[in-house]
């Protein structure tokens, strides 16, 4: 008999915990980076929607942790680890950080995209998590959705179609 879970939907800015037999996604991943990280013994994954690079550029006190990469990444590993994880066994998938419009300007500040792949990295390498796959990068928005079960990550691609990382 196969049992069928729930999909837990994570918003933007926001992050959530899936287990068997739940699966876990998030859509409206432009410049975002969807990042999840899971065990794949105890089939359990965290997914976190993150929208910017570092906390610093949040004005106010009560900041939202998941909306940054140098938040939303350790707060993640925080709670996986009251769900019984051991951190040095999660491993990681990223998906998102598209440029999403193309601007007259090369500032740094307005390839929020690429900066957010690379503070996503930065973290990761920063709790030696390692990455097995990642689609990051183009121009397109993508949803994702990851499946604890087969630790497989499925990728919806605006009109690129769908492939599994």
């Amino acid at each position: 008999m196969i049992v069928q879970g729930q999909v837990v939907k994570v918003g933007i800015a926001d992050m959530k915990v899936a287990k068997l037999p739940d699966t876990i996604r998030t859509s409206g991943l432009g410049s975002c980076v969807g990042v999840v990280l899971y065990d794949e013994r105890l089939k359990i994954a965290g997914l976190v929607h993150v929208m910017l690079p570092d906390s610093s550029l949040g004005r106010l006190e009560n900041i939202n942790i998941a909306k940054f990469a140098d938040t939303g990444i350790p707060a993640m590993i925080e709670q996986l680890k009251l769900e019984g994880v051991q951190p040095f066994k999660l491993r990681a998938k990223i998906a998102g950080g598209a440029q999403m419009f193309q601007f007259s300007s090369s500032r740094d500040t307005m390839r929020i995209g690429p900066r957010n792949v690379e503070a996503v990295k930065e973290q990761l390498k920063k709790y030696t998590i390692p990455i097995v796959s990642e689609d990051t990068g183009g121009n397109s928005g993508r949803t994702i959705e990851f499946d604890p079960s087969t630790c497989m990550l499925n990728i919806r691609t605006v009109n690129q179609g769908v492939r599994e990382i």
